[in-house]
C-alpha cells in the first residue's frame, strides 16, 4: 500500500502523493527507519497517529466568520424558548478549540443558562485535542477587530498569551475521533453542528460519506454550519441552504423550517455581556438577513453557475478529469484538463480543476494562477472564489480573503434568490 492510500484509508484526506511522501520521510527520519517498505508494512497505530499529525491542517482562530455564531446563538435561543431543556452542539473538526470555545462564549454573551447547552468538540488529531483542553492561545488566535470578549473570558498569562477561563472551558467536552468512523454520536443527537472547511480535503465519495454521517447525527430540524466552499457539495446530499448572510447554514431538505430568526437588533449598552451573541456582532447584526418565512417555498440550494456549454468532445474529457482527480491520479487528471484547454481554451471548469490539482499538490501559487484564469472566464464561479479565499487565508492575506468571501457571498445570494444583492 502506498503512503498516499494508507493515509487516505486512515483519515479520508485526499492528499497528493508529494504531501504523503514528505510526511513519511519526516517520520522515517524521526524514528531512524531507513527501509521505506518496512516502515509502511509495519506501521503501528501510534506511528499512524504521528504520521497523521504531519498532514492535518489545524488552521482556525476565535470567532472566525462570526455570522455563523450569531445564527447559532439565535437558533439556540429559539430552541429553548419553544420548550427544549438542552441545546446540544458539535464542532467537528475542532482544531485547537477556537470554534467550540467561541460558541460557548457566544451562548454566554446571549445569556443562555450554562445548564441549557452542551458543546462537544471532536478532532482527528490527539495533539489538537491536547492543546484545546489547555485553552491557551497566542496572538494568532485573536484576529477579530473587536476583542472585548478577550477581556471577559480570558486571563493574561504573559505577553500575547491568554488562557480561557474555567467557566467556558467546562462547557466544552473534547475528545479525539474520526467523523468517518461512525461512532461520534447516536442518531439525531445534535441541534447544531459546525463542520467547516473539512470536506474540501476529501474526494467526492468520501465527501458524500462524511455528509451522510453529519446528517445522521443532526436533528431533523437542526442546522448545519459549513464552510463557504462546501455548500455546493452539501446541497447535493439532501440538504437545502438557508439564506442567512455569510453564515452558510443548511438544513435537511425534508425537515420542517427551523424557527424564524428575526434580524438582530443591537442590545442596550447597560449589560456589556448581552450586547451581542458573538464577537463583533454589532457589525454582523447589521448584515444579518431575515429568515425565510415558514410559509415561503423551499429554499433552493445554491447551484454553481454553469459556464457556457463545452464542445461535446471536451465534455467527456472534463468528466474524465474529475474522475481521475477523485481517484488521486493527479498527473492523468492534469493531462485531461490540458487536453480540454487545447481544444477549447475558454473552458473555465478545466482551469478550476487544474487549480484544485495544484492546491492538492501544495503548489499555492500555481493554484491561484489557475483559479484566477477560471474567474477571468467565469467571474461568478462560486467554488473558484471560495478556494481562492482559502488560499489567501493560508497565506495570511486576510484582506484579500475577506474580499473574495464577500464576492462569493454575493454569488451565493443570487443563486438562492432570497436575499437582496448589495
Amino acid at each position: 500500500m502506498t503512503a498516499q492510500s494508507l493515509l487516505r484509508k486512515s483519515t479520508g484526506l485526499n492528499l497528493s502523493r508529494a504531501t504523503a511522501e514528505r510526511a513519511v520521510q519526516q517520520r522515517m527520519a524521526a524514528t531512524g527507519v531507513s527501509d521505506r517498505a518496512a516502515y509502511l508494512r509495519d506501521i503501528t497505530p501510534e506511528e499512524m497517529t504521528a504520521l497523521t499529525e504531519l498532514v492535518v491542517v489545524p488552521e482556525s482562530w476565535l470567532f472566525r466568520d462570526p455570522q455563523a455564531f450569531v445564527l447559532a446563538t439565535e437558533f439556540a435561543q429559539e430552541r429553548l424558548a419553544s420548550g427544549a431543556r438542552l441545546v446540544r452542539a458539535l464542532c467537528i473538526p475542532c482544531a485547537s478549540g477556537e470554534e467550540p470555545y467561541s460558541l460557548a462564549m457566544a451562548f454566554c454573551d446571549a445569556g443562555i443558562p450554562l445548564p441549557a447547552f452542551a458543546i462537544d468538540a471532536v478532532d482527528l488529531s490527539p495533539a489538537c485535542i491536547e492543546r484545546a483542553e489547555t485553552g491557551i492561545y497566542g496572538r494568532n488566535a485573536f484576529r477579530s477587530q473587536d476583542l472585548e470578549f478577550r477581556d471577559r473570558y480570558f486571563e493574561a498569562l504573559g505577553e500575547d498569551c491568554y488562557r480561557v477561563n474555567d467557566i467556558v472551558r467546562r462547557r466544552v467536552r473534547f475528545r479525539q475521533g474520526n467523523l468517518l468512523s461512525g461512532d461520534i454520536a447516536p442518531a439525531r443527537h445534535y441541534d447544531i453542528i459546525f463542520c467547516r472547511n473539512l470536506l474540501i480535503y476529501f474526494d467526492k465519495p468520501t465527501t458524500a460519506q462524511a455528509i451522510g454521517r453529519l446528517s445522521f447525527m443532526l436533528a431533523d430540524d437542526g442546522i448545519l454550519l459549513a464552510g463557504y466552499a462546501e455548500v455546493p457539495s452539501i446541497t447535493q446530499q439532501g440538504f437545502a441552504a438557508l439564506p442567512y448572510r455569510q453564515a452558510f447554514a443548511l438544513r435537511k431538505e425534508l425537515s420542517p423550517q427551523p424557527p424564524a430568526v428575526a434580524p438582530a437588533v443591537p442590545q442596550p449598552a447597560r449589560r456589556p455581556a448581552a450586547r451581542r451573541p458573538a464577537t463583533a456582532a454589532a457589525s454582523v447584526r447589521a448584515a444579518a438577513s431575515p429568515a425565510v418565512p415558514a410559509a415561503s417555498p423551499r429554499v433552493r440550494p445554491p447551484v454553481a453557475v454553469q459556464p457556457p456549454p463545452a464542445a461535446p468532445a471536451t465534455d467527456g474529457l472534463l468528466a474524465s478529469a474529475r474522475t481521475l482527480a477523485d481517484q488521486g491520479r493527479m498527473k492523468d487528471a492534469d493531462a485531461a484538463c490540458r487536453a480540454v484547454i487545447a481544444q477549447a481554451p475558454d473552458t473555465a471548469e478545466a482551469y478550476f480543476i487544474l487549480g484544485l490539482l495544484n492546491e492538492a499538490a501544495s503548489e499555492p501559487e500555481q493554484a491561484q494562477a489557475q483559479l484566477k484564469r477560471c474567474l477571468y472566464l467565469q467571474p461568478d464561479h462560486y467554488e473558484a472564489l471560495c478556494h481562492l479565499a482559502l488560499l489567501a487565508e493560508r497565506q495570511g492575506d486576510h484582506g484579500m480573503a475577506a474580499t473574495l468571501k464577500a464576492r462569493a457571498a454575493r454569488v451565493y445570494q443570487r443563486q438562492t434568490r432570497h436575499l437582496p444583492i448589495n
